[in-house]
C-alpha cells in the first residue's frame, strides 16, 4: 500500500520552561530528570485538546546520569508507557537541536506531534572518574568534562578560548562590560514587568529568574578581574553562570496548531555546522549563514535574534562576524544575566523568541543559534504564525 506523505513544515507551540536558577540554589536538590518532568507536563497538557497522543519526546542534556533522560523525564511527567524518548547531546546546543530533530521528524512526515527541549541540573550531575591507567593500586583522575576533540586537535576550555577569540576578533573589555551590562539591566526590567511570567511553569514555589541584576552597571562590571588568564579580558561579570533549569515545546503541523488555537512559531530553515575546535566560540557564525542561506534571507530579515550569551566576547564576536543587528539580539537579556543551564539553553532560546515575537507586531523573522565546545554551531530560523 502507497503512503501519502505530507512534507510540512513544522510549528512550534506551546513553549515553556522553569525559571533559571544558578548552582546550588533554588533548585539545587531537582535531577534533572525532576526539573524536566513538570515542563514536559505542563507542555502536554496545553496540545491535549488536539486530541491526538505525543509520537515522541526529544530533550537535551549534557551532564546527566546517563541512561535516557528523555524517557525518564516523559515517565515522570505522567505522559503514558506508550510515549518514547531520546535523549540529544550537542553539549551547549544540545536542547536546540533537540527541537530540530523534532521538526525534522514532523516535516519528513514521522510524527504529528513531538515534545521537544532541553534539561541541565550541575547541581545533582553526578562525579565520575577515569580508570586507573596501569591496573591495581593507580590514581583515579576526576572526569571534569567530555573531551570535545580529540588528543591533538585543540581542546581548550571555554573561558580561556574566549578571552582567545576576543583578542583575535578585536572585541575589547568595554565592550563586553557593556554587554553585560546590558543582559542584566533588560532582564531585570523584563522581570519587573512580567515578561518572563507567562513562560515560566512555576516549580518548588520558584516563579523568577534569581541571577538578574540591575545594579551590575558597566562601572561595577569594570572593577571585576580577568578571570581565566593575567591579560585577559573575559571575567566572572562579563560570562553566563552555570545554572539549572529546563525548557520545552511541542513541534507539531499547522493543521494541529489550527486545531488548537495556539500562536506558534513555523520553522523554516536550520542548519549545524563544524568550526575551528580551538576557537568554539565563533561556531554560531557559519551556522547563522548557512541557515539564512537555506531559506533565501539575509541578516536585514531577522528582527528577533537570542544567541547564547556564555561569554559576552564569544556573542560579539559571532555578532560582528555574521553583521547582524545588535538591537535585535537578545532583547530582554541572554544568559549572561539569566543563567546557562547548558543542555536547556538552547530551547531557551526558542521559548524567548516565542514570547517576544508574539508580543510585537513586527513580522520579520526570529534567529535562535548557538556556539558550541569543540568547534560547532546550531541555528534556526522561524517566522511568527498568529
Amino acid at each position: 500500500m502507497t503512503r501519502s506523505i505530507s512534507f510540512e513544515a513544522p510549528v512550534i507551540v506551546a513553549a515553556r520552561r522553569t525559571a533559571v536558577a544558578t548552582t546550588g540554589r533554588g533548585f539545587a536538590g531537582r535531577t534533572v530528570d525532576a526539573l524536566a518532568a513538570p515542563v514536559l507536563a505542563a507542555v502536554a497538557a496545553s496540545v491535549a485538546p488536539a486530541g491526538i497522543s505525543v509520537d515522541d519526546v526529544v530533550l537535551g542534556n549534557c551532564l546527566g546520569p546517563g541512561g535516557d533522560v528523555a524517557r525518564i523525564s516523559a515517565l515522570r511527567a505522567g505522559l503514558g508507557h506508550d510515549v518514547p524518548g531520546v535523549t540529544v547531546d550537542r553539549q551547549c546546543g544540545s536542547g536546540l537541536d533537540a527541537v530540530m530533530q523534532a521538526a525534522s521528524r514532523i516535516r519528513g512526515g514521522d510524527a504529528e506531534l513531538v515534545i521537544a527541549g532541553g534539561a541541565e541540573s550541575a547541581s545533582t550531575a553526578p562525579w565520575r572518574y577515569w580508570p586507573p591507567e596501569t591496573g591495581d593500586g593507580a590514581p583515579t583522575r576526576r572526569y571534569e568534562r567530555a573531551p570535545f576533540a580529540p588528543i591533538g586537535t585543540p581542546d581548550p576550555e571555554m573561558g580561556p578560548a574566549a578571552d582567545d577569540l576576543a583578542a583575535r576578533s578585536g572585541v575589547t573589555r568595554e565592550r563586553q562590560d557593556a554587554w553585560a551590562a546590558r543582559s542584566h539591566r533588560l532582564a531585570a526590567a523584563a522581570q519587573a514587568t512580567g515578561a518572563f511570567d507567562a513562560e515560566i511553569v512555576t516549580l518548588d514555589g520558584i516563579v523568577a529568574d534569581d541571577r538578574p541584576r540591575d545594579r551590575l552597571d558597566e562601572r561595577t562590571l569594570s572593577r571585576f578581574h580577568p578571570a581565566f588568564r593575567p591579560d585577559g579580558t573575559v571575567t566572572a561579570g562579563n560570562s553566563c553562570g552555570i545554572s539549572d533549569g529546563a525548557a520545552a515545546m511541542a513541534v507539531t503541523t499547522e493543521a494541529v496548531r489550527r486545531r488548537l488555537g495556539l500562536p506558534g512559531l513555523r520553522v523554516i530553515a536550520a542548519a549545524t555546522t563544524g568550526s575551528d575546535p580551538g576557537l568554539p566560540g565563533i561556531g554560531a557564525a557559519p551556522a547563522i549563514l548557512r541557515a539564512l542561506e537555506r531559506c533565501g534571507a539575509s541578516v536585514a530579515d531577522l528582527g528577533f535574534v537570542e544567541i547564547t550569551e556564555a561569554f559576552a566576547a564569544q556573542l560579539l564576536a559571532v555578532s560582528d562576524a555574521v553583521g547582524l543587528d545588535e538591537g535585535t539580539i537578545s532583547g530582554d537579556g541572554g544568559a549572561i544575566a539569566l543563567g546557562h543551564p547548558w543542555g536547556a539553553s538552547g530551547a531557551i532560546l526558542l521559548v524567548r523568541l516565542a514570547a517576544r515575537m508574539h508580543a510585537s507586531d513586527d513580522s520579520r523573522l526570529g534567529l535562535a543559534a548557538c556556539s558550541i565546545g569543540g568547534g560547532q554551531g546550531v541555528a534556526m530560523i522561524v517566522e511568527r504564525v498568529a
